[in-house]
């Protein structure tokens, strides 16, 4: 008889039994009734959430992309030129790269508030744009963009919208919630709005003021800068987050109106387009 040593061994059915599947995984058997998706288990924690492990990062990826697909675009406000007393406002209030007057600048809006990070990211790594400012807030997340050429500025954007399926003209809609020109403001006035706006410039009794709301919040940008560029104007407080925008503005009468009118057809063109 031969023995156990006298038998010979195919090859191929060594290679054959080292691919064959050792764990209940791979063999497609779940454990403890639990979901299989492409090779990988979900497994459920004491809380009651589950998690998901897998053999490569492809679910992951698709994960992602389905995320950011899902981002809605709020505001997208590009202004080609910043003029100088709205580049000052937003370099006091900016915590990122300082505005230089003459930059182009993006503010963009969306929502969920969390999602601006991802957004942010993208942004930043499309090209040699500067982060000024980004605010997350409950329910919205901004951010502010800026360069001295219009083209890097808009080329950030455009990837960003075709990132999260989305366009320009998708944006929400500006509209205006109430706008006023107060004539001939009264000393008691005006030291309250001073004491309450310490990022703009002042506004002096006897002065006129218009005010401007709108929703959402970053429309005011567009509104205040050609305001500035159409007249001889005080830019006295500029909030472009929240759930409504708020400018003020002061200066001579026939000033402020001139610069009202400039404002309010600014919005009135994005709210066509």
């Amino acid at each position: 008889l031969a023995s156990k040593f006298d038998r010979k061994i195919d090859p191929l059915s060594v290679i054959v039994s080292r691919m064959e599947p050792t764990s209940s995984l791979n063999r497609g058997e779940r454990k403890n009734k639990s979901s299989l998706v492409t090779g990988s288990e979900v497994q459920s924690q004491s809380g009651g959430a589950s998690y998901i492990t897998t053999d490569s990062e492809k679910s992951l990826v698709s994960r992602q992309a389905s995320q950011v697909e899902q981002i809605e675009l709020r505001t997208y406000v590009f202004l080609d030129s910043l003029q100088p007393q709205l580049a000052a406002y937003m370099g006091t209030v900016s915590r990122g790269f300082l505005p230089i007057p003459g930059d182009s600048c993006l503010w963009m809006e969306v929502s969920p508030g969390m999602a601006i990070h991802r957004v942010t990211d993208i942004a930043l790594k499309a090209s040699n744009v500067r982060l000024g400012q980004m605010i997350v807030e409950r329910e919205f997340g901004s951010f502010a963009l800026y360069h001295k050429d219009q083209s890097t500025v808009l080329h950030s954007g455009d990837v960003v919208l075709d990132a999260i399926g989305s366009e320009v003209r998708k944006r929400t809609k500006p509209s205006t919630s109430w706008t006023e020109i107060i004539r001939a403001i009264t000393p008691d006035h005006s030291v309250l709005i001073n004491r309450q706006n310490r990022s703009g410039s002042m506004i002096q009794a006897g002065m006129s003021m218009f005010i401007l709301e709108t929703e959402p919040a970053g429309y005011v940008l567009k509104a205040a800068n050609e305001a500035e560029k159409a007249s001889n104007i005080t830019v006295v407080d500029v909030k472009a987050v929240g759930a409504f925008g708020r400018l003020t503005l002061a200066g001579k009468e026939g000033d402020v109106e001139e610069a009202a009118a400039a404002s309010i057809n600014a919005i009135e063109q994005i709210s066509n387009f």
